[in-house]
Order: structure tokens, then sequence, then C-alpha cells
């Protein structure tokens, strides 16, 4: 069986042929420019009035839009079929266009698939013919010679059609089954007319459509004129003004001027940067610097730089003034806020020696004196702040105390300022000499003399540091220190009280003189007034129990706060520890209640025992003392006058004789001694027991 296919391919020279203008142009507003993803612009149109001329009216057979007078149709194809079996024959035919005089045509044969190659169309299985050009109406007819009888195995079909060249690929398949094949591209030249583009410009009988910034084109495939927009512009060349100028220096193509792009009608310009020459107008590549104004350019870039540098100065200078002067007034508002106005009324008004009065350091001094408040400048760190080791502008050591809490209210300010000049007028040798202060900063700052051998809790709670704290040394530091609280409450101007006396706020010299220091939660009592309501402070342990349950502070509360240092200084033991057995732990009551059970030898630091069961007399005159310190109501307490003087006593009695000579009795002939004691008073302890046979209640 024979199986003939016939391809042809054709390059259409479609010829608008008629030349009239068609139906009258209609608003392109409400013609249709697309249909579904085709783009439909005129000359070309969907409906009477939106095309250029009958036959530019656009069917349905396009299937791709039109691009610079090309259009890719629908495949235009030709089938014969015949089925013997059936003995039936089926022709039809798909067709565009109207008649030609013209004929051409090709035959393929084939009896088997064996020696077909695929990719070739020269007449087996396959055949093509080129369409002459200048065409503008395609007929396909199909025929057998013997009608498929042959064809076994094979498509019973032949199929012709038009196809653009090199877009259709034979294959042996299309042998088997060419029905799957929906679309073949065919390519459509077309053209404006029959005339080039000077004859239909002068023709007034047509209408000549490339105008404004359009242009006319021909010389392609076949007569007419075809319209383009001019370079620089864009639009649809057949519609007047609607080619639109182009401004290439909006768009982001780098070839598109290096420096400076001007835009132009229809064009652009690249223009090189002041002071440069030469360059290319299109891409502004080659720009050079103009000789005539390397000078100047280099007087331009010394004149910008000199200014930047001006403006840097200018700035920081600015922004230095300013920041200094944001700092002044902070000082100065911390300055009077912390009643620094009135220390200096108080200071002018005091008189006295030069040497006696407060200074007012500025806060640069005590930065300086502290490296800045280094942290290897801390020497000690407590509830009411941090202090610090400073060297002064005179080569002066100082400790810098800076508070952590200040109250802000009229009445406490004033009292601070008080204290302030009160103490820097102090002048006692058992007392931490308070220099000056410093008001420019929110928390006030003060100033005192350093002592370099640490606080007595060092000395006492140090096993190291211990072994050096005699008994005469523990005595002439508890003598020393209740001078200094003697002083404070008697001999001052104006009565202070303490109120946190403790072994921490007592600090030693290298010779262990004692010296009274941290004021800070210090009162100072009226001369009209014994008493002062106030609230509560201190540390516990060291707490006065009736100052604790009445809120009235005393004289007195030093006095107790006196008695546990005394206890602490006897004992070696901290006045207060939750980790010992429960009776131990407040170490003034347990001091008590082995006074009243005649063990004083089991609570005293083994170390003040000359041997086992031996105490020194001078020992037991400082316990007695320490009772009598301990007691619970104030009025029965001495005042710190009686316990510096008796103190006083007991250390020269001790340094005239031997210190550890006859002034010592066995615990057998203590006790005896103790027993002829006769009792005239019961005392209350602290943890309300009643004694009255203890041997101590006569002292």
């Amino acid at each position: 069986m024979q199986y003939l296919q016939i391809l042809l391919l054709l390059i259409v020279a479609a010829e608008a042929l008629g030349s009239s203008l068609g139906p009258a142009l209609t608003s392109q507003d409400s013609c249709e420019t697309s249909c579904g993803d085709l783009a439909i612009e005129f000359p070309f149109g969907t409906k009477e009035g939106c095309y250029h001329a009958s036959n530019f009216l656009w069917s349905n057979h396009a299937q791709q839009s039109i691009f610079e007078g090309e259009g890719f149709l629908d495949l235009i194809r030709e089938q014969f079929c015949c089925h013997w079996l059936r003995h039936t024959c089926l022709y039809y035919r798909e067709k565009a266009g109207i008649g030609s005089d013209i004929g051409t045509g090709c035959i393929s044969s084939c009896s088997t698939i064996t020696g077909i190659t695929n990719g070739s169309c020269s007449g087996v299985g396959c055949c093509e013919i080129d369409i002459p050009e200048r065409m503008s109406y395609v007929d396909i007819s199909l025929s057998s010679y013997k009608k498929h009888k042959d064809i076994l195995g094979f498509n019973p079909c032949s199929y012709g059609f038009v196809v653009q060249k090199g877009k259709f690929n034979f294959s042996t398949k299309n042998l088997l089954d060419f029905g799957s094949v929906k679309k073949m591209p065919m390519l459509l030249e077309w053209a404006i007319g029959n005339k080039t583009c000077e004859i239909a410009r002068m023709d007034s009988s047509t209408n000549f459509l490339c105008k404004g910034n359009s242009e006319c084109v021909e010389g392609f495939e076949g007569p007419g004129y075809r319209c383009r927009c001019k370079d620089g512009y864009a639009g649809n060349p057949y519609m007047e003004d609607s080619c639109k100028n182009i401004n290439e220096c909006e768009q982001k193509d780098p070839r598109v001027c290096k420096h400076e792009c001007i835009d132009l009608d229809g064009d652009y310009e690249c223009r090189c940067p002041k002071g440069y020459s030469g360059g290319d107008k299109k891409d502004g590549t080659g720009c050079v610097v103009d000789e005539s104004n390397e000078s100047l350019i280099i007087q331009i870039v010394v004149g910008t730089l000199a200014t930047a540098i001006f403006l840097l100065i200018f700035i920081a200078w600015l922004y230095l003034g300013l920041k200094k002067r944001k700092l002044i007034k902070l000082k100065e508002k911390f300055f009077r806020q912390n009643g620094g106005i009135l220390l200096q009324q108080r200071i002018s008004g005091e008189g006295g020696s030069h040497h006696d009065r407060a200074k007012v350091f500025t806060i640069e001094e005590l930065k300086r004196a502290t490296n800045n408040y280094d942290e290897t400048r801390i020497i000690g760190k407590g509830g009411y702040g941090t202090v610090y080791k400073g060297v002064l502008s005179d080569k002066r050591i100082v400790a810098i105390k800076k508070s952590k809490l200040v109250d802000q209210t009229q009445s406490q300010i004033e009292q601070f300022i008080n204290e302030v000049v009160i103490l820097s007028q102090i002048n006692h040798r058992n007392v931490v000499k308070l220099i000056g202060c410093c008001l420019e900063t929110e928390v006030p700052l003060l100033v005192y003399e350093f002592i370099s051998n640490g606080t007595l809790s060092d000395h006492i709670h140090n096993e190291s540091k211990s072994l050096a704290l005699t008994w005469d040394i523990r005595l002439r530091i508890a003598t020393g220190t209740a001078g200094a609280l003697s002083y404070l409450h008697s001999a001052a101007s104006v009565p202070i009280i303490h109120r946190d006396i403790k072994p921490t706020n007592i600090l030693v010299d290298d010779n262990y003189v004692a010296k009274v220091s941290d004021f800070g939660a210090s009162k100072l009592i009226p001369m009209d007034q014994v008493e002062l309501a106030t609230i509560v402070q201190g540390t516990l342990g060291y707490l006065d129990p009736e100052y604790l349950q009445t809120n009235q502070l005393t004289d007195k509360s030093d006095v107790y706060s006196f008695g546990v240092v005394l206890v602490e200084l006897l004992t070696r033991k901290q006045a207060l520890r939750f980790d010992r057995p429960e009776k131990e732990r407040n170490i003034a009551i347990y001091f008590l209640s082995s006074l009243k059970e005649g063990r004083l030898f089991q609570v005293l630091e083994e170390r003040l025992l000359l041997n086992e069961g031996i105490i020194p007399n001078d020992i037991i005159d400082v316990s007695r003392l320490a009772k009598r310190c301990l007691r619970v109501k104030g009025d029965e307490r001495p005042t710190m006058k009686e316990v510096a003087m008796e103190l006083e006593g007991i250390l020269a009695s001790m340094t005239e004789k031997h210190p550890w000579g006859q002034t010592t009795l066995n615990e057998e002939e203590y006790e005896h001694l103790l027993k002829q004691v006769p009792i005239d008073h019961d005392y209350e302890f602290i943890d309300g027991s009643k004694a009255s046979s203890s041997t101590f209640d006569s002292y």
C-alpha cells in the first residue's frame, strides 16, 4: 500500500489589495485591542471602524500577536482519508483567502517504514515545496493514486499544510498518527497598500498613515509600506501622535550615561561632570579632566577638606561645650539640692580657723583622687555606701564615702549640712576626721582621713590578725572608743548619737589607736532634748532593745552597742550568728547568762586566761562593765563618760602593775570573794528572766 503526504511551505506576501480606507475610523477608545492573549492594534481591528481597510479585519485564525509586520497564524491544513475496509472515502479542506491562478505540487511515496529517515522530507513519506513570493491566496489539494489501498499499518490519511520554514521536523511517528498535531506556525508578511513610501506620501487620494514621530519603511517582500516609530520614541506608529518620547535617563541600563544624563525629544545626551571634557554621547565614557580646571579641582578639593575639618572641629567644640554646660547646670542643681548654699553660709558664719572648716570639693577633684572611682580603689562596702581610697592634690591620703541613699526633704538636708559642719570641727584622736564633702553629685560624697590598718572587726574575727590582738591592745581600743563616744555625747557643741557602733565602724591605725567612723546613721540631739523619736536604725545584734521597742533614741543606745563591742573583745565571737547553737546565737544574751550562772571562764576567749580556770582581775572588771552596759533599761546603764573613766582607770591600773602579776585569783578564791559581796539589786535580762542572786548584781 502506498502512503502519500504533501508538505507545502508558504511564505506569503500579503498585499492589502485594496487601497480604500474601508469604514470610517471610530474612536480607538471603543476598539478592542486584545483577544485573550492576542494583542490587536490599529491598523488591524476586530470590528468595523477599528481597522484601516477591509483586508485588515482580524479573524479568529490568528493565535499570536503581530510584531514588526509579521503575523503568526493557525495551521492551514488539507486532509484526505480513505478507509477501504469500510468502502468509504473522506475528503475535507481548510483554507484562507481567495483563489489563485498559480499551481505547484510534489509527490511522496512509500510502501514500508523501513528506510524512512526522521527529519528528511525529500519524497519518501514526506515531500515539501516552496511557495512563490507575493502570493495572497493558498489552496491545498491532496490525492492518492491507489486510494491508499496498499498502505497497511499506516494512517490512511494524507495531510497537507502551510508552515513557516524550519518549524516542522518530520518523524516516522507522523505516518502512524498525525492527528495529535493541532497547530503549525505560518508567517504572514503584510503591508499598507501597494505604493512606495514616497508615492503614498505624495498621493492625496490615500490616507498616508506614517505621521508625527513615525517614519515610513519599505523594501521588504512585496509592495506597500509599513510604519515604525522613530528612534527615541515608542508607541503605535499607525496612529497619529501615538509615538511618544522615551526617557532613556530613567532606564536602568548601565550603558546609558556614566555621569550626567539629559533627556531630549527623541534622544538623550550624556554630559561629563564639571571640570571634565570629552566623553561619548551614548555612554558618557572617556571624560577627562580639563587641564585648565585641574588646579581649580585641587583648590576645590582642598577647600572642601578644610571646610569639612572646620565643621568637624566646630561641631565637636559645640557638642563638648553643650555637654560641659549641661554638666555645669547639673552640678549646680545637685549643689543647691544637697544644701550647698546653706553649707557655705554655715561655714562662713561659724568662724573658727581655716583648718577646722569643712572643705567643699568639686567632683573633678574627687574623680582625680580616685582615678574616676576605679574598682581597685575600693577599701570597703557597707549598707550605707562604698568607700574609696583617694589621693588629693596635696598628697593627702583620704577615704571617700559614696553613699547609696539620701533623704531629699528640706529638714533632712539642713540636718545633713549641720552634721557636716559639726563633724568637720570635731578634732578628737579617736574620731575619724571629716575633711569635707562634695555636693555636686546626686548623692553627696564625704571625705575622711584615711586609716590604714582596717576595721576592728578584721582584727577580732580574722584568725591571723587576731594573734597580734593582745589583751592590753584590746583594752586600749575599748578605752579609745569609749572616749570618742563620751566626747560626742557630752563635749561636742551639739550632742551626737552615733546610732551604729559596731566593730566594722571602728577603724584601727598602725599603732592600734581606735578611730570611730561612719556617721551615716548619726543623729544630732538638740540641747533641750535628752531623747529623740526616730525610725529605728542600726545593726541587729547591736541594737538597743529599749530603742527597738520605743523608737526613742538616747545616748544610752550607744552605750548598749558599746557593751556588745566589749563582749566581742572578750569572746572574739561575732554578735549574731545563726549557725551557732540557739542559746549562743546572740553573744550578748549568752554572755549575760554565763555571768548569771558563774561560767564566765567558759565564754571568754581561751587566750585571755592565764591557765585553766584563772581569770585576771582587769578582765573581770571589764566583764562587769559590759554587763552594766547591756542592762535592758537605758536609765540603769552608765553614761559613756562613766564608761570611759572606768576603762581609763582599769588601763592605768594595769600599766602600773605587771599585767599578769598579783591581780589574779584562782576560781575557788574568785567564787569565795564573790560570795562575800552583798546583793543589792534584781536585774531583768533581755530574755525576760530575773536574777536576784547573780554575783555581779552589786556592780
